[in-house]
């Protein structure tokens, strides 16, 4: 059986976090792990609090599985801070783990941040290096670029801008552009990919960043291609946001069962 690793923080929720990531490696048919970065206190309206690991412990349980589970890919999400951002990148390097996929998650679907200022210039010099795919939304990509990124024009130079950072390939993801129509952009070494799709009505867009980043870690735990591997997880999250349960006051769940 594949191995797939998350490294993330958690959400006890259920919605977002290490609890979406190893539901939706399950779903791929790949066994899950997970480091823990930080603990939340968050549900579907909101974080109130946040308890960050300290980086010797998450070194500690990267180092653990290095030495008796190595993963066949890895992806990175809540990092909170620049110490945890360079401890998770030493390890990466140090033990060679690849592919992998990082979500710069920055700032929760409620509109909390998640992440540190000092840690985006880490993130941008010490990770996007490593990272197989960088899968930014909107919001992510214009901090990590210091570029406006509100239409698909300025998707296409803000991808650009981060290929040329070092990530061998983007995926910009474009669920907070305006109008009815979704577009996603894949960007390699081989050109620009446009993936389209028709905006779904739904309150349950909780942890979408999280569990699509997490599938197309499982595709590539498995074997797959990049592309392949990004088509698939495209397609189930679609579905997943399709079939949501609607749980929650807030910003609900995606449907991690969704075929």
């Amino acid at each position: 059986m594949r191995v797939a690793l998350s490294i993330a923080g958690s959400d006890p929720s259920g919605g977002a976090g290490i609890q979406a990531d190893l539901k939706t490696f399950h779903r791929f048919g790949v066994y899950g792990m997970a480091a823990i970065t930080a603990l939340t206190a968050q549900n579907t309206v909101g974080v109130t609090g946040v308890h960050v690991v300290p980086p010797d412990f998450l070194r500690l349980q990267l180092e653990a599985l290095a030495a008796d589970l190595p993963p066949d890919a890895i992806k990175t999400g809540m990092l909170a801070d620049a110490d945890l951002v360079t401890t998770v990148a030493d390890c990466i390097r140090a033990f060679g783990w690849t592919p992998l996929v990082v979500d710069p998650v920055m700032i929760a679907t409620s509109g909390d941040r998640l992440l540190s200022i000092d840690a985006e210039q880490v993130i941008r010099n010490r990770l996007l290096p490593l990272a197989t795919l960088v899968t930014p939304n909107l919001d992510e990509a214009a901090l990590l670029t210091g570029l406006e990124v509100r239409d698909v024009a300025q998707m296409e130079r803000a991808g650009t801008v981060l290929l040329d950072s070092g990530a061998a390939a983007v995926l910009l993801k474009g669920g907070h552009l305006d109008g009815g129509t979704i577009v996603d952009l894949l960007f390699t070494a081989e050109g620009i990919r446009r993936f389209s799709h028709a905006r779904i009505g739904t309150t349950s867009p909780h942890g979408t960043g999280c569990t699509l980043s997490a599938a197309i870690t499982a595709g590539l735990a498995s074997g797959q291609a990049l592309e392949p591997a990004v088509e698939a997880a495209l397609d189930y999250v679609v579905k997943a946001i399709a079939t949501a349960p609607g749980l929650g006051a807030g910003h609900g769940p995606l449907n991690h069962f969704a075929s």
